[in-house]
């Protein structure tokens, strides 16, 4: 399955990603909502990291810079 492109729309002041959308099913989701999404398998094209504590979303390195979240 390729890839959904994800759109990060908020970030926070020190830049940890806190919103995201997901243009194909035209659905906004919070990191939380987005990390419980990719554990239950919805989002093939990422995963999670762990980072300071926290559940992070991050793409799957396919070597391309043009579906990462930013």
């Amino acid at each position: 399955m390729a890839r959904q492109n994800i759109i990060v729309t908020q970030e926070s002041k020190t830049g940890r990603n806190l919103a995201f959308r997901d243009p194909t099913k035209k659905q906004d989701m919070s990191r939380a909502e987005f990390v419980k999404r990719i554990e239950k398998g919805e989002y093939d094209g990422y995963h999670i990291r762990e980072i300071n504590g926290i559940k992070t979303p991050a793409s799957n390195p396919d070597g391309s810079k043009k579906n990462n979240l930013d």
